[in-house]
């Protein structure tokens, strides 16, 4: 029997994870998408053959709806696809801060509900996705949830109530990588590098150390003070971050990112 599934505000994630559905094997004619502008619903055909329908027909047709829209644009959507979604429905939602319970509490009652919070990364299929069931959603539920999301990544099973500390950490964790990267980059123009060549210098940097996490299975402090010799240009560096209390800026801000998220299901 087919199992349709219908990404409702395909933007840039929403396609993402269609991509990656498709990449896995998953046919066209499964798949449905839903926006709000005619030149993206053709643009989307055209690009990846599903058919592109309204939010109402996907919550008729569709066995489970994945909400891809921005928090604030949430309420206004639940709205429209409440007098249309009945209770068998999985529905997914991977907008940042919206709770199962904020989902739960706007469609027929007993509606199985799972919270995702994936991040860009999708888009190269290294996502990280963050999954936490709700109140009727069973470990069938959670199942189709990793096996749409391990499509574009990987992804890791946490309660709701550590979600918006992992939106924090991993949903805008690649905004502070790519800050970071900005200002090195910076600092090698500084220095008399070209651009792109600091660019280049710094990204393989970055995918090395990435790699290295990932596989060494060391701890950070170990890989760093492996760099780190006595008397070295790195503990140089070191010692400024330190000064300029650039590890206790980074944990203030993911703090403020998780005050954030806690802030978005809040009418």
């Amino acid at each position: 029997m087919t199992h349709k599934i219908a990404f409702l505000g395909t933007g840039k994630i929403g396609e993402a994870l269609l991509g990656g559905m498709l990449r896995a094997g998953r046919p066209p004619s499964d798949l449905l998408a839903t926006v709000r502008r005619a030149e993206r619903a053709q643009a989307l055909r055209a690009r990846h053959g599903v058919e592109v329908v309204t939010n109402a027909e996907a919550a008729k047709t569709a066995n489970t709806l994945i909400l891809a829209v921005k928090p604030q644009d949430m309420p206004a959507l639940l709205e429209e696809l409440a007098p249309h979604t009945p209770a068998d429905r999985l529905v997914i939602t991977a907008a940042a801060g919206i709770t199962t319970a904020f989902v739960e509490s706007r469609l027929t009652p007993g509606t199985p509900v799972v919270r995702v919070m994936p991040n860009t990364p999708a888009l190269v299929d290294e996502a990280m996705s963050v999954i936490s069931g709700g109140t009727h959603a069973a470990e069938r539920h959670l199942a189709l949830a990793e096996e749409i999301f391990d499509s574009v990544g990987k992804t890791m099973r946490l309660p709701e109530s550590q979600q918006d500390a992992a939106t924090a950490l991993s949903g805008s964790g690649p905004a502070y990588f790519y800050f970071l990267v900005e200002a090195m980059t910076d600092a090698g123009i500084l220095l008399g590098l070209p651009r792109d060549k600091a660019h280049d210098l710094i990204v393989q940097a970055a995918v090395g150390a990435s790699v290295m996490l990932r596989d060494s299975g060391e701890h950070p402090v170990k890989l760093r003070e492996a760099v780190t010799s006595p008397g070295g240009t790195t503990i140089s560096a070191i010692r400024e971050l330190e000064t300029h209390g650039v590890r206790a800026a980074l944990i203030a801000a993911i703090e403020a990112a998780k005050r954030r998220s806690e802030s978005l299901s809040q009418p």
